[in-house]
């Protein structure tokens, strides 16, 4: 939190720095803008080598846990299908959202003047051509290119091979990608420790150039992400109608300890012991409260998929950018994907390693999040709130399912 708020201090002060004195320092706001994009390009060279990595870890973590038993693969795959439904499910709310509530077309229009600079990453080739390059066929140029999605898939097959290994040789690989995640893990540390001069530097040539516009932008932005996360912590008390036969009251009761832990730490795994209380207290027995609510934790988090979508939708909205519907689908997708290798990492890191390769697949330009994570706690704590929710109603419907809830 207090890393959290001094980043968000340098961008309101970067902001009034570049209010106040850009106009009349040109030199200050070029100096500024060449520090920005050194940070945000140390930043950019970690995203694909951390998100491969990060993918084979998950997805061996996945099926590590898998192998169990029944109710623990029941558990993982139910948890998957929920996680693309709600990729889907941003996919349409999020424009629907920003069609009913737009950002103001002069705040806009100025915060695209000031990020002028940021050009979309590539182009997205036609729906049917990106079909074709789905398998790539060298998988080490489709990751210099910033093939994102391609590579994933290489690195989906590759991580299932490892978990048919004889246990020696998938212990040791497993060792290997595990020593390189972490590894890239400090070496984006290392470049996030230093998110307050990046984050003043950029944020400076913003307030020069849209002035106290870009206020109103990151509220509406934090106003828009924050309601896509709000449908995935309603869908948790349907959930749990439907598959546990709780009221909504009785879960509110029974989530309510977990939900405020949750707000107070914005962390999963800090609300874990209320979680397991509360779900005990809708009757579910002690083999699902002890087997599925810690896998949930570990490899689940319901609002990755819509609300980093989300974020790359808004950006597309803010820059101008049109999206058809074979762009949005290549989002859905990548933003489905990224989640397996997002989960119990840092919301700082989390947000670049996810929602940089959904923007990159999509055309979209990386440079607004550098001032969208200076702002990530306000949405981080729906985020949490509502993935809270979700693990104790998967975990009640699951328990349901499996005659384990009184």
């Amino acid at each position: 939190m207090k890393k959290a708020l001094i980043i968000l201090l340098a961008l309101v002060f970067g902001i009034l720095v570049g209010l106040f004195f850009g106009p009349r320092s040109p030199l200050l706001v070029e100096a500024a803008d060449v520090v920005g994009n050194m940070w945000l390009n140390a930043l950019r060279m970690t995203v694909i080598p951390l998100v491969f990595t990060l993918l084979i870890v998950g997805i061996g973590k996945a099926a590590s846990m898998a192998r169990a038993g029944r109710m623990t693969a029941r558990a993982i795959f139910f948890m998957i299908f929920i996680l693309w439904c709600s990729s889907a499910m941003a996919a349409l709310v999020t424009p629907a959202l920003l069609e009913l509530f737009p950002l103001n077309i002069d705040a806009a229009a100025a915060l695209r003047s000031a990020l002028g600079d940021a050009a979309p990453p590539g182009d997205v080739p036609p729906f049917s051509e990106f079909l074709r390059a789905l398998i790539p066929t060298n998988a080490i140029a489709a990751a210099a290119e910033d093939a994102v999605l391609p590579l994933m898939i290489f690195a989906l097959a590759f991580a299932f091979a490892i978990t048919r290994l004889p246990d020696s040789q998938r212990t040791m690989l497993d060792q290997f990608f595990n020593s390189i995640a972490n590894a890239l893990l400090i070496l984006i540390q290392w470049v996030l420790a230093l998110a307050p001069l990046g984050v003043f530097a950029l944020a400076l040539g913003v307030g020069a150039n849209a002035g106290l516009a870009a206020f109103g932008a990151l509220l509406h932005y934090v106003l828009i992400v924050s309601s896509v996360g709000a449908v995935v912590w309603i869908f948790s008390y349907i959930l749990t109608f439907v598959g546990g036969k709780r009221s909504p009251v009785a879960f509110f009761k029974a989530s309510a300890p977990a939900q405020a832990v949750a707000i107070s730490t914005q962390s999963s795994l800090a609300s874990l012991p209320a979680m397991v209380s509360g779900v005990k207290a809708m009757g579910v027995g002690d083999r699902s409260a002890d087997v599925v609510l810690p896998i949930a934790v570990a490899l689940f988090r319901a609002t990755g998929p819509c609300m980093n979508l989300a974020v790359a939708i808004y950006v597309a909205h803010l820059m101008g950018i049109e999206l058809s519907l074979g762009i949005l689908a290549i989002g859905v997708v990548v933003a489905a994907i990224t989640t397996m290798g997002a989960v119990s990492l840092p919301g700082s890191i989390s947000f670049i390693t996810s929602i940089a390769p959904i923007c990159i697949a999509m055309g979209i330009p990386i440079e607004p999040l550098v001032l969208l994570l200076a702002i990530e706690t306000f949405p981080d704590i729906m985020r949490t709130v509502a993935n809270v929710s979700a693990d104790m109603s998967v975990t009640a419907t699951l328990a349901r399912s499996e005659g384990d809830m009184t």
